[in-house]
């Protein structure tokens, strides 16, 4: 392998300090850089911690790994919480004799407890940030070294999140690598980030300030220096800087761009690369890469979000990292399709619920341009019972770390716009507000380039006024209410509070596309019919009255796929949430998905709504459809209906009383443009 190949390899890994899931156990080295990074993902062995027999039951896994993607959906409230054991054996070279040794793991849920040669090295509490250890002192060289982690995802009132309306899937359910360095290096011991913080300051398009912090860690002082380079996307070099280190904990450096080239969402989501080098006596001991995204926003009270000076509805949707048959052990397949949904849907951005994210998604949102919201798995427990938040020292300690953690891991990701701090706590316990408080000032000490925000769904106005901005999730025309309260509603937020800067966090509905009717009607929320016309229904009248507001800052769909939770017995199954737009699966698209693909994204649409509903009882019939064209014309079994019909201003047309024969029914509706004809067509049976 030539050099070209080798670094470019390396880059790709250290873009974020994590590794490859594709790599599996290639080891990347470059003398010249000094640091070698081993992919862990294979090769485990797994048994639960209860099985103390000498010879437990074992079974081979590759990581991401849960032992519980497919338990949680048993028809039983519960399913395991408890301890896993995985185990692993690690060749150490000999060359390793005067290096340093970590271990990263991107994530584990919720609890690991980590051992090498049956020692114990560390613990770490929450299973959705990263950690990272040095084993140096009890690797051996030239010898296989065990490495034990044991997993809990058991319920403790010290670990966040204390409840919520999901799973929490139990295993390493994220990558693990081998970190292998010089005795001096870029430290990967600070809350296990990348030790690069990238700050932007006074970010133009005439200019950008940049001031980078490299952490450190260091036998001595002397002989030391730092080289920093900017690249843009071509990978030439467009300023840099080389300074003596003077500390041995870190550096400082400030770099300005002319002229620079925007991150600018989905219009034009340009990347620079930074590259940071810790030089010994001139020779490269150490090298990082991280992603540079310049731009600038805010939000305003009457207005709503502007990136780089430019108003950007922000709308899109709630996202879990829940996906049939895998639950929470997400692969690069799995953060690509869920990307891919959205993009197709016309999302701007994502709102990461509820809990900090995998890597691997945070690049594909700085690739791709979509905005994100980032918060802690500080999870009240809403409508259900249980307290989101005690007021308990270890608890407060374990949030501050999660915190710190979320925040360092991902500072340099354009993407993130927003750190968000809670979700639907309550008031009716230990009063949450002064923690609160003390997180929102963690958050401008540790980044105060970014706003605070939070997802609530009371009316009180000490919660309500915590951080920066905020967002309500609220669900009129599924959990009570009508349609038309979203508006007013708003609007009388906005005249109370003109001041205040507040979004939607979530909205949406129940649907299964296997259930129909031909009578549309409120379904019950907690009932096992939730067809999918009234979810459809529910949510061109929500974006209608959130469409005109622009002063709503985001708007955030409640979902976009359906996840796991064990708690919910309603719907077509068990233990599944069925708000989302697509299925659990990813395979289908429910009626609503196409509603907001005609209305967000730039890409033509011609779909007909309830085209499931296949078994027809009455002669006649509405036929709705969503189309991006001037007008549509309606056939069916071959025959013209009526004249070319318009589509209203959001993209929806409709057909009444369309007569029906007996026996099959072919319908179909055809557009055209500039020349081009398209169709779309089902069949409905109507009984004899």
């Amino acid at each position: 392998m030539n050099k070209s190949i080798l670094r470019s390899l390396f880059s790709l890994l250290f873009i974020t300090a994590m590794p490859l899931f594709s790599l599996a156990t290639l080891h990347i080295a470059n003398p010249e850089d000094g640091r070698e990074v081993i992919n862990l993902n294979k090769g485990w062995q797994f048994y639960f911690a209860y099985d103390v027999r000498q010879h437990p039951d074992i079974i081979d896994v590759t990581l991401p790994h849960t032992w519980n993607a497919s338990e949680a959906f048993s028809k039983n409230l519960t399913y395991k919480r408890e301890t896993g054991i995985y185990t692993k054996k690690i060749p150490a070279s000999r060359n390793w004799d005067n290096k340093r040794v970590f271990l990263y793991f991107e994530g584990a849920n919720s609890v690991a407890t980590v051992l090498v040669n049956k020692h114990f090295v560390t613990t770490h509490k929450g299973g959705y940030t990263a950690f990272c250890v040095e084993v140096t002192h009890l690797i051996k060289p030239g010898q296989n070294n065990t490495v034990e982690v044991q997993v809990s995802n058991a319920s403790r009132p010290d670990v966040l999140p204390l409840c919520g309306d999901f799973n929490v899937y139990g295993g390493i359910h994220r990558p693990v690598s081998l970190i292998v360095t010089d005795k001096d290096c870029i430290t990967p011991l600070d809350y296990a980030s990348s030790g690069i913080y990238i700050t932007q300051r006074r970010v133009s398009e005439a200019s950008a300030d940049l001031d980078i912090t490299t952490k450190l860690s260091l036998t001595n002082k002397s002989a030391f220096k730092i080289k920093t380079e900017v690249l843009d996307s071509a990978g030439k070099i467009i300023v840099s800087s080389l300074n003596t280190v003077s500390d041995t904990s870190k550096c400082a450096q400030s770099l300005t761009i002319k002229r620079p080239i925007l991150w600018n969402g989905l219009q034009h989501p340009y990347l620079y690369r930074v590259k940071v080098q810790l030089m010994r006596n001139n020779m490269v001991i150490d090298q990082i890469e991280q992603p540079l995204g310049l731009r600038y926003f805010k939000v305003t009270a009457d207005k709503g979000f502007f990136l780089n000076g430019r108003y950007l509805d922000l709308h899109g949707f709630g996202l879990h990292e829940d996906a049939e048959g895998i639950g929470s052990a997400y692969t690069p397949v799995n953060y690509r399709t869920d990307i891919a949904l959205a993009r197709e849907a016309g999302a701007t951005a994502l709102r990461l619920t509820h809990y900090p994210h995998g890597q691997y998604l945070y690049n594909l949102c700085d690739s791709t341009g979509l905005v994100l919201w980032s918060e802690i798995p500080f999870v009240g427990p809403g409508g259900y019972t249980g307290s989101g938040y005690i007021k308990n020292g270890d608890l407060e300690s374990q949030a501050r770390q999660v915190l710190t953690e979320m925040i360092r891991q991902n500072y340099n990701h354009p993407s993130i716009c927003f750190w968000g701090l809670f979700n639907e706590l309550k008031l009716d316990s230990d009063d949450p507000i002064p923690f609160l408080k003390e997180l929102r000032a963690q958050v401008q000490k540790e980044d105060p380039t970014r706003l605070t925000t939070c997802a609530t769904f009371l009316d009180n106005e000490k919660l309500n006024t915590i951080t920066d901005v905020i967002a309500w999730n609220r669900y009129f025309g599924w959990y009570g209410g009508d349609f038309k309260e979203m508006g007013t509603w708003a609007d009388k937020v906005h005249r109370l509070y003109p001041q205040m800067c507040f979004g939607i966090s979530e909205y949406g509905a129940g649907a299964s596309p296997y259930k129909h009717t031909e009578q549309l009607s409120r379904p019950n929320p907690e009932g096992r019919f939730h067809p999918e016309a009234w979810q459809a229904f529910y949510h061109e009248q929500n974006w209608r009255e959130l469409n005109e507001r622009p002063f709503v800052w985001a708007k955030f769909v409640w979902c976009l796929a359906d996840f796991g939770s064990s708690i919910r017995t309603e719907g077509d199954s068990t233990g599944m949430n069925d708000k989302g737009l697509v299925t659990y699966n990813r395979k289908l698209r429910k009626d609503a998905f196409y509603f907001y693909k005609a209305n967000w994204s730039n890409q033509p649409v011609l779909y007909i709504t309830d085209r499931r509903n296949t078994q027809r009882s009455k002669p006649t019939t509405d036929i709705k459809a969503y189309a991006t064209y001037k007008t549509v014309n309606l056939f069916v079994n071959g025959k013209l209906v009526s004249e070319p019909a318009k589509p209203d201003a959001y993209h929806v047309v409709q057909w009444k009383d369309v007569p029906l024969q007996k026996g099959v029914n072919n319908i179909v509706i055809k557009a055209g443009e500039r020349g081009k004809l398209v169709s779309d067509s089902c069949k409905w049976v109507m009984a004899e």
